[in-house]
């Protein structure tokens, strides 16, 4: 049995326990992190189960699409610029860091098919981290009214790296009181029903406030 096969199953076992805890139902989805690792890692990712996979730069993304012939969801999870839109948005089946206008625009213009979106939300508001602040959101998804190639599935946020556990379960606590604000507005093209939350070290906690995608590098394949 492979260390990857190992890994996901501890991992699957933590989140049962995270769920099982906070007394959510959520079905969560293990999109494995593989923008550090090479091909053959890649694959055995795969072949360990997991189809949700994330990579953060267009290159990446660009060689393991050429060299993987097996299925997989792609996410693109990295900040995009705009100029590499092109590159990357009919390769991806979700983006996880909408975050402008200027994005929405290129996307429309380049996409062949709707894209999924996550829009990325600074909650921390830390400098070093992309994102809308949480006043900005809703106008932000208001704006998008128009757009017919971008589908907005979620929200998605970066907690801060700390080890004060309480810091981490605010951001995602506040991330999710956002997305149900979001949802209940029903609008056709965002849903919203998911939130991208959490990474190999704060995925337990995510989960229990409500995550529905979580990002695991590190813990599961290195």
């Amino acid at each position: 049995m492979s260390d990857i096969v190992n890994n996901l199953f501890n991992i699957q076992t933590k989140i049962e326990e995270a769920k099982e805890r906070a007394n959510v139902s959520q079905d969560v989805q293990i999109i494995a992190v593989t923008k550090q690792v090479d091909v053959k890692r890649t694959v055995e990712a795969i072949e360990a189960g997991l189809q949700n996979l994330g990579e953060n730069r267009p290159e990446g993304l660009a060689l393991k699409l050429e060299a993987i012939e097996l299925d997989a969801c792609w996410h693109y999870i990295g900040s995009l610029q705009t100029r590499k839109v092109k590159q990357v948005i009919n390769e991806i089946d979700y983006l996880h860091s909408l975050d402008r206008l200027s994005l929405a625009d290129e996307i429309e213009k380049r996409a062949t098919k709707v894209v999924k979106c996550f829009v990325q939300a600074n909650v921390s508001g830390e400098e070093s981290k992309h994102g809308l602040t949480k006043e900005q959101v809703l106008t932000f998804i208001n704006e998008l009214a128009t757009y017919t190639k971008i589908e907005v599935v979620g929200l998605m946020t970066m907690a801060p790296n700390t080890d004060d556990e309480q810091v981490v379960r605010q951001v995602f606590r506040e991330l999710k009181l956002l997305q149900q604000e979001v949802e209940q507005l029903q609008l056709p093209y965002a849903p919203c029903s998911h939130l991208s939350m959490g990474m190999s070290n704060d995925y337990e906690i995510a989960v229990e406030e409500g995550a529905t995608f979580v990002r695991i590098g590190t813990a599961l394949v290195g």
